[in-house]
């Protein structure tokens, strides 16, 4: 198992590209599996989780062309479905929280597919609902398998039909998408989730000649039709990434450029860094990044305290939630934040207590955030990274702490983060990989 070790203090400088969007590159692989045709994706970003699934997909039997590091064509066009029932599969789709977004495509073109529970970050329970009540309402059949722990899902042919959602989950809602194309007659999708790798999606299966309308809303009107041909399709930059490099900056930063990062779909995450009082330039599609002597957070317009808060688009990504209260640790001021939709994601403060953060852990929900202004620096220390977010979070913190911290189980952050360190050290940063 590998960890970094990062000796902090090092300010960062310089210019940093945005990976290419891990979760639209989840959605958009698995739905290369709707055609028998070659589909061609660029900004592909090459991080763990992808690779597992593009793995994953040739084990189907999808023709994979690695055409450059990040441009791959896939093929679907002679799968061996027997697959889908052995052990192997069951066993590789645990692994990989990411697997769940090939039920849709597999059920809409061949009318089966299998589910296991999938695996992924330990935040705290991720249901699967939405997904298996979207199925239903299209006329799929659930049978149990209890030796296996597998559900078999079966349709002779999905129907179009109108259908509210429980939650407006973008898996939920991409998954049901990608069945919905080839049903027959119009499928309707009310309280869908409309984030931007969700709209990708969208765009790519219009693309491959499918009928979907409404995309940027929270209603999804679909016409289904008998076959899809291929594509080209490339991916927008990961706003998470971004937000990530934002907070990094703000921590550690000397002046740092973020470049193309594809403004008009990062919704309010630059407004919520704002709001700690980071300082954020503009430059065409670029963000620039000011050195921050000080910054100091906002309060709400009647004094109360500020409060970020996750929610579905266009409200807060939750997945930056963990970058943002790293970032009120050295704020001038207090802040709340809320994590409502994972009950474990926030049991990473612990963490940065110990690295002597002033942070009030109230629930598995909320925390709040007394921030020190850098009259108390955050202190070296050994971590371990229980998930993406909290990785990178964690990852932020010791390069903005006194002495040489250690993070372990760093194959959480390489599951969604391409070469960081390396990145990282091309603006000042000193963080090596070690094996332990």
């Amino acid at each position: 198992m590998e960890s970094f070790v990062i000796e902090g203090g090092h300010q960062l400088s310089g210019t940093i590209i945005p990976q290419g969007a891990k979760n639209e590159a989840l959605q958009v692989v698995s739905a290369t599996l709707l055609t028998d045709e070659p589909v061609r994706i660029s900004n592909i970003p090459d991080i763990l989780d992808v690779n597992n699934l593009i793995r994953l997909l040739k084990d189907i039997g999808v023709k994979v062309v690695k055409n450059s590091r990040h441009d791959y064509t896939f093929q679907a066009d002679a799968l061996n479905l027997d697959y889908l029932d052995s052990i192997e599969f069951v066993k590789k789709c645990s692994s990989l929280r990411g697997s769940v977004l090939l039920i849709g495509p597999l059920l809409g073109r061949f009318g089966r597919a299998i589910v296991a529970k999938p695996g992924g970050d330990k935040i705290g329970r991720r249901r699967l609902d939405t997904h298996f009540l979207g199925f239903k309402e299209l006329g799929a059949d659930f049978v149990h398998d209890p030796e296996r722990n597998v559900y078999h899902i079966t349709a002779k042919r999905l129907k179009g039909t109108y259908m509210l959602l429980d939650e407006a989950s973008v898996t939920g809602t991409a998954n049901i998408i990608m069945a919905s194309v080839l049903a027959d007659g119009v499928t309707t999708i009310y309280n869908a989730a409309c984030e931007p790798y969700v709209q990708q999606l969208c765009h790519m299966l219009n693309g491959m000649g499918a009928g979907i309308s409404g995309i940027g809303s929270n209603l999804l009107t679909i016409v289904g039709t008998k076959s899809l041909h291929g594509t080209r399709h490339r991916l927008l930059p990961d706003m998470i990434e971004v937000g990530s490099f934002i907070g990094m900056a703000a921590m550690v930063g000397n002046g740092v450029r973020v470049k193309d990062v594809s403004l008009r779909n990062l919704g309010v995450i630059p407004q919520s860094f704002r709001r700690l009082g980071v300082k954020i330039e503009v430059d065409g599609d670029d963000i620039f990044i000011p050195h921050q002597s000080h910054y100091e957070v906002e309060s709400f317009i009647d004094g109360t305290i500020m409060t970020l808060a996750d929610a579905p688009w266009p409200g807060l990504t939750p997945d930056l939630l963990s970058v943002l209260l790293v970032v009120a640790t050295q704020a001038r001021g207090s802040v709340l934040i809320h994590q409502k939709m994972f009950e474990s994601r926030l049991f990473f403060v612990d963490k940065l207590i110990d690295m002597r953060a002033q942070i009030i852990l109230c629930d598995p929900h909320r925390a709040v955030v007394v921030g020190q202004d850098h009259r108390i620096k955050l202190r070296a220390g050994r971590m371990t990274s229980p998930d993406i977010r909290a990785g990178i979070a964690l990852l932020i913190a010791a390069m903005g702490a006194d002495g040489v911290s250690r993070i372990e189980n760093i194959a959480q952050i390489d599951r969604g983060y391409e070469d960081i360190e390396y990145r990282l050290n091309q603006l000042g940063a000193k963080i090596s990989r070690v094996d332990d």
